[in-house]
Formats: C-alpha cells, structure tokens, sequence
C-alpha cells in the first residue's frame, strides 16, 4: 500500500481523471476493484497460473492456450509440468 501511495504522489498533475475517480481520490493509474491476493497454497498457486494460461482462449486470441506465443504456459510445457495438448485445461 505505501509503494502503490508513493508513486501515485509522483504522478504528474497533467495527469486526466474523470469526476468519478476525483470523488472518491483515485488516480487514473490504478486498476478499479483490484484486489491482492496471498497465494495459500500449491493447489491454489496451480489454479491461478492456470487462469492466467486460459486467459487468451477466454478473450477469443487462441483456441488453446499453448497457442499464444507471449505466455508463460510454453516454460511449463518444456519443464514437463503439463503437456503440450494441454488447451481444455481438463486435465494436469
């Protein structure tokens, strides 16, 4: 919370924010309804990489997840961690 304060104090007052964030102290930079997370533990860590992975098939840019160049699913996929058919997400 301090370092997201601290960078937010160092935002330029150029910066354009609509009524709605003035009213209630937001600065453009920060993404609404944005919650931190403690990962609790391996099945929890599993299930957010996971979501993470499907994110590009959800969105409608792949139709399986190990088709998306940018994502991490292919350091997995050469670790053994999951498959490389893995795109359902049926299966680990």
């Amino acid at each position: 919370m301090l370092i997201k304060a601290g960078f937010s104090r160092h935002i330029t007052m150029n910066e354009r924010r609509n009524a709605s964030r003035i009213s209630k102290g937001e600065r453009g930079v920060w993404q609404r309804q944005y919650w931190a997370h403690l990962i609790r533990n391996e099945d929890d860590f599993e299930r957010h990489v996971d979501y993470i992975h499907y994110n590009s098939v959800k969105y409608g840019y792949v139709h399986q997840a190990n088709e998306w160049s940018y994502s991490s699913i292919h350091r997995y996929i050469k670790a053994g961690i999951i498959s490389n058919d893995r795109g359902s997400y049926g299966e680990r």
